[in-house]
C-alpha cells in the first residue's frame, strides 16, 4: 500500500469537519422544511371567547391526528374537527388533512400555544393576545341578532375605518347570507374572510360569525350606514320541531343602522392628506460600507395603522449626491387588527456609489395626521453618512485577503495579511493526492444538495399555495386582461402606466402616447397626475383617486386619425409605376 496516495493527518480531519459540517446543515434545512404549519384565525380575542387553532398536514409527512394534551394547561379544548381532501400537482396527487380545533383561555394576557406533536413532526409556537372581558351584556332572549360597530365614531374624511358586523346565533346554522349594504357618500369592501368563534352573553352560549369591512368616507357631515341583513335557517332538534319550538325554521335578523360624524380635513393638515392611527418607520437593514461601482442595500419598513397600502404614500428615499439609488417594488403586508386595518410596508433600495468620497444621506420623513389627537406628526428616520471606499479589485475574490499569487506557484502574504507559508507548504507536498480528496470531499457535498433540493422540491410541489390577499398584483401584459381598477388601488404606479399602454388599441408605446391619444380631458388630467407622482414629486395618494374617478368606466380613446393627403405630387402619376412592354 502507497502511504503516500493518503493525505497527511494533519490534513484529513479538516476535510472530514467540513463534511459533517455540510451534513448536519443539510438534516436542520430538511427538519425545518418538513414542519406542520399551523395557524390561528385570530391573534387578539377578548376573555371568554373562542379562538379556532388550524393544523395542516399531507399523507407525505404524517396521517396522526395531533397530539392536543399541551393546551389543557392554558386553555379550554372543544369541537375537534378534521377534514381530508385530495390535491392535484405537478408532482401527482397528495391527501391533505386539514384538522381544527377550538380553544378557549383559562386567563387573559399573552399566552403561547405551545408546539404540538404531529406524529414524528412538530407544529411551531403561536402567540395569542386575550384582553380582559368587558362589562357583561344584558341577557339577550333572541335566537339571532346582529351587532355592527366602527373603530372611530367620528372619523376624518378619507380615513380608513374599520366596521365590524358580528351575527350572533344560540342555534346551529344550516344555512344563510349575510349582507351590509354600503351607504351613500362611502366605500365599503369586505375585507379578509369571516371569523367565527363562540361567547357567553348573559348565562347563553351563542355562536359569533364576524364579518370585517373596510369603510371610507368621501365626503364630511351625517353618513348613515344601513343596517346589516341576516335570513338562514338554524338546525333544531326533532321534538323542537314536533312542538313548534322555532328552533329548526326560518330565521331573520336585522341590525340597527347606525351615523357616523364625518369630519373634514383640517386647513393646518400636511399634504398629501394621511390620517392615521400611528405611523412608524424604521431601518431593516443599513451597509456598513460603500465601494465604488458596488451595489448595497438598504431596506426602508413603515408600520401604519389605520390604513391600507392603497393609501399610503411610496416610500422614496432622498437623493445621495454621488450615489445611485434603485428601488425594488414595496412589499406590502396587510391586516385586520383592532377592528381596524394596518399595513407594513418594506422596500428595498440598493445604492451604487459613482466616486469615492463623503456620502450623506438624509433620513426619510412622511408627515401625517394624527386621528387620535387631531395634531400633524411627522415620522421620520436617522439621517446615514458613509466613507465610500475603492471598488473592489477583480481578483479580490480569488484567495484570501492580502494574498496574492507568486511566479514561482506558492501564495505568498502581503502586508495586513495572513500568514499561510505553513499550510502552502503542506498543500504544495500533498500534490495530486489533497486534489483526490478535494474532488471526494465536493463529491461528497454535491451528493447531500442533490438531495436536499430533490426532497425540499419534492414536498413544495405537492402543495398549491393560495396567493395572499394583500400581494400587489403582477404587472399585465399587452395581450391579456388587464384589471384596471385593482392596479390602481393595489399595484405599483409603474405597473398602471404599464396597464394603460396595455389597453390601448394597438398597445401604446409608452404613457405619453397614452395621453395623447385619451379623448377625455379628465383621464388626460389623471395622466398627468400619474406622472407627478411617479416622476415630479407628486402625490401618489392624489394621483390613486385622480385615476380611480376617471377610469371608474375604463379608458376612452380617440377615433384613429385618417391619413392626410400629402401636399406633394405623387411620384408616379397614374397609380403607380409605368410598365414596360
Amino acid at each position: 500500500m502507497n502511504v503516500a496516495s493518503f493525505p497527511s493527518p494533519a490534513v484529513r480531519p479538516r476535510w472530514f469537519a467540513r463534511a459533517m459540517l455540510l451534513l448536519l446543515l443539510a438534516l436542520a434545512s430538511m427538519n425545518a422544511a418538513a414542519q406542520v404549519p399551523a395557524w390561528l384565525d385570530r391573534d387578539r380575542i377578548a376573555m371568554g371567547e373562542t379562538v379556532t387553532l388550524n393544523i395542516e398536514s399531507t399523507a407525505a409527512t404524517t396521517s396522526t391526528e395531533p397530539d392536543y394534551a399541551p393546551l389543557l394547561s392554558d386553555f379550554f379544548v372543544s369541537g375537534r374537527t378534521s377534514r381530508r381532501e385530495f390535491v392535484m400537482g405537478t408532482g401527482g396527487s397528495t391527501v391533505r388533512t386539514l384538522y381544527a380545533v377550538a380553544l378557549r383561555p383559562r386567563r387573559d394576557g399573552v399566552i403561547t400555544v405551545p408546539a404540538l406533536n404531529v406524529g414524528s413532526l412538530r407544529t411551531q409556537p403561536i402567540p395569542l393576545t386575550v384582553a380582559p372581558s368587558a362589562a357583561p351584556s344584558p341577557t339577550r332572549t333572541e335566537e339571532v341578532f346582529i351587532e355592527s360597530e366602527a373603530d372611530d365614531p367620528d372619523p376624518y374624511v378619507q380615513q380608513s375605518v374599520g366596521w365590524v358586523v358580528r351575527l350572533y346565533s344560540a342555534t346551529p346554522l344550516i344555512s344563510g347570507q349575510l349582507d351590509q349594504d354600503a351607504p351613500d357618500g362611502a366605500s365599503l369592501q369586505r375585507v379578509g374572510d369571516d371569523a367565527q368563534y363562540q361567547r357567553d352573553i348573559g348565562g347563553r352560549r351563542y355562536h359569533v360569525v364576524e364579518r370585517r369591512f373596510l369603510l371610507v368616507p368621501e365626503r364630511s357631515g351625517t353618513l348613515t350606514v344601513p343596517p346589516a341583513r341576516f335570513e338562514g335557517r338554524g338546525a333544531g332538534g326533532f321534538f323542537d320541531d314536533l312542538l313548534g319550538g322555532g328552533r329548526g325554521g326560518a330565521l331573520e335578523a336585522q341590525g340597527t343602522p347606525r351615523k357616523l360624524d364625518v369630519q373634514p380635513a383640517p386647513a393646518n393638515a400636511p399634504q398629501p392628506w394621511l390620517p392615521l392611527q400611528n405611523l412608524t418607520l424604521r431601518y431593516q437593514s443599513t451597509p456598513q460600507e460603500l465601494r465604488v461601482g458596488n451595489a448595497a442595500t438598504v431596506t426602508v419598513e413603515a408600520l401604519a395603522d389605520g390604513a391600507t397600502a392603497a393609501q399610503m404614500p411610496e416610500l422614496q428615499l432622498p437623493p445621495i449626491d454621488g450615489v445611485q439609488v434603485f428601488a425594488e417594488p414595496v412589499q406590502a403586508d396587510e391586516r385586520f387588527v383592532d377592528g381596524r386595518p394596518r399595513v407594513k410596508l418594506t422596500r428595498r433600495f440598493s445604492l451604487v456609489p459613482a466616486r469615492e468620497g463623503k456620502a450623506n444621506m438624509a433620513g426619510l420623513q412622511l408627515r401625517w395626521w394624527d386621528v387620535r389627537t387631531g395634531q400633524a406628526q411627522t415620522s421620520n428616520l436617522p439621517p446615514l453618512s458613509w466613507t465610500v471606499l475603492p471598488g473592489t479589485p477583480a481578483n479580490a475574490g480569488n484567495g484570501s485577503p492580502g494574498a496574492a499569487p507568486s511566479p514561482s506557484g506558492t501564495i505568498s502574504t502581503t502586508p495586513g495579511g495572513m500568514d499561510t507559508s505553513g499550510t502552502a507548504a503542506r498543500f504544495t507536498d500533498l500534490g495530486g493526492a489533497n486534489r483526490a480528496w478535494v474532488l471526494v470531499a465536493l463529491l461528497f457535498a454535491a451528493l447531500w444538495l442533490v438531495t436536499l433540493v430533490w426532497g425540499l422540491h419534492r414536498g413544495d410541489a405537492a402543495k398549491v399555495a393560495p396567493k395572499a390577499q394583500g400581494d400587489a398584483p403582477a404587472p399585465p401584459s399587452a395581450g391579456g386582461h388587464v384589471d384596471l381598477k385593482r392596479l390602481i388601488d393595489r399595484g405599483d404606479l409603474g405597473d398602471v402606466a404599464d396597464a394603460l399602454c396595455a389597453l390601448a388599441h394597438p398597445p401604446a408605446r409608452d404613457i405619453d402616447e397614452v395621453r395623447a391619444r385619451l379623448a377625455d380631458a379628465d383621464q388626460r388630467e389623471a395622466v398627468d397626475e400619474l406622472q407627478r407622482a411617479r416622476w415630479g414629486g407628486g402625490s401618489a395618494v392624489t394621483a390613486r383617486e385622480a385615476l380611480r374617478r376617471a377610469f371608474a368606466k375604463g379608458p376612452t380613446w380617440r377615433s384613429v386619425p385618417t391619413r392626410t393627403a400629402s401636399p406633394l405630387p405623387p411620384l408616379y402619376p397614374g397609380g403607380g409605376p409605368q410598365q414596360e412592354g
